[in-house]
């Protein structure tokens, strides 16, 4: 008897603890976005540092997700890397090198493209597609969002679908101009690498490029309509692209949606919840893929 009461008393204890700690957890909250333009040690990078500032890039994508609801803050910051071209994220922050930033600069048109790609839209698009994907790695571990499937393909579909979250024009600039950093590896009609790219988490450049400007075609076919009619997207795969958004579409309102606070949503941006009404059909029967 004495045994079946201390028993007791341990599992009221535990359960107590356990109380307290989910009393003292951290409520997830909007607005919980910081950003910061490090000063840069070198020389070199103060271009981009002050191009970065002038455009306002890290304000644009903090007042875009003001309306996702976070367990604690996350950080976007740019900073100097001593030289090191890269990006990077954990649950609290996301880094973006200035070097690698100033690599994108230096592989965008000194003019205006025969599809109209400005070279400020070649430099905006890709460096908010790298922070949206970086942002998307941060905010499945932070929201213990489950993914089926790579979770660099996730980062990359979550990206795009935020960009298309925007007004159309800029939504198209920067899926656009994001595309075109991929340009030098679809120069070619063939491509040749080695094996072990095929090993890489991420997916190839070409794979990239195409699976983006198809969910942008599949949410608006009419807004990307010259994507399909200049051969960029082959019309195979355009054929399922409205598909491939609705299936995404309803992802992000089965798993993302419930985390963001809908009254500053609609407040801030029209299109952040638009209406997902239906679930993926099956393939019709012309066009069923094995």
């Amino acid at each position: 008897m004495p045994a079946l009461v201390l028993s007791a008393g341990l599992l009221l204890v535990a359960a107590d603890v356990q109380a307290r700690k989910l009393n003292t957890s951290p409520r997830a909250a909007p607005n919980r976005i910081a950003i910061d333009y490090v000063e840069p040690n070198s020389t070199d990078d103060r271009p981009v540092y002050e191009l970065l500032k002038q455009h306002q890039v890290l304000e644009k994508i903090r007042d875009l997700l003001a309306p996702l609801r976070l367990p604690h803050r996350l950080l976007l910051q740019t900073r100097d890397c001593d030289g090191e071209a890269n990006a990077w994220s954990n649950e609290e922050s996301v880094t973006v090198c200035y070097a690698y930033v100033d690599e994108i600069w230096k592989n965008a048109p000194k003019e205006a493209t025969a599809a109209g790609i400005a070279p400020i839209d070649a430099l905006i698009g890709p460096v908010v597609d790298v922070f949206l994907h970086e942002i998307a790695h941060a905010v499945f571990g932070a929201l213990q969002i489950p993914l089926l499937g790579r979770e660099e393909d996730a980062a990359d579909e979550f990206s795009t679908y935020i960009m298309l979250r925007l007004d159309k024009e800029e939504a198209r600039r920067l899926i656009l101009g994001s595309a075109y950093q991929y340009k030098a590896d679809l120069s070619a009609p063939t491509v040749t690498m080695r094996q072990e790219k095929f090993a890489d988490e991420h997916g190839t450049p070409a794979q990239r490029f195409f699976n983006s400007l198809c969910i942008a075609y599949g949410a608006d076919p009419k807004l990307f309509s010259d994507v399909v009619e200049r051969g960029f997207l082959p019309e195979d795969r355009a054929i399922g692209c409205q598909r491939e958004y609705v299936q995404l579409a309803h992802a992000f309102e089965t798993l993302i949606r419930p985390h963001i606070d809908r009254n500053l949503a609609r407040k801030l941006h029209k299109r952040w919840l638009p209406p997902v009404t239906t679930q993926p059909k099956p393939w019709p029967g012309t066009y069923r893929r094995p």
